[in-house]
């Protein structure tokens, strides 16, 4: 195994063990400081903040422009707070990805 392939494994399970579940009313500060980007449900958290943290600009570019990948709107912060909605969460130092909690 290449060196950079263990680094990558350590990196995963380092922001695995790093997200958690975070109401959205704890996030509003975060929010009103324009850290917070919301990471689509089609997308994989923890392979987008390894794509973040490793300044993978083709793969953030490729998300943004099909909106996959994108700071929390007013809107959407709007129907979080008033459905009191939980996100899992994971930082990439400077930003904050949220993902809504899938349905099983």
């Amino acid at each position: 195994m290449l060196d950079s392939d263990k680094e990558q494994k350590l990196l995963h399970h380092k922001l695995n063990m790093e997200t958690a579940p975070m109401p959205w009313k704890e996030l509003l500060k975060h929010f009103a400081a324009g850290i917070v980007i919301v990471v689509d449900n089609d997308l994989d958290l923890i392979q987008v903040a390894a794509s973040v943290a490793n300044d993978d600009k083709a793969a953030v570019k490729k998300w943004m422009l099909a909106n996959q990948l994108m700071k929390v709107s007013d809107e959407q912060a709007q129907v979080w707070l008033e459905q009191d909605v939980l996100l899992w969460t994971v930082v990439v130092k400077p930003f904050i990805l949220v993902q809504e909690k899938k349905s099983l």
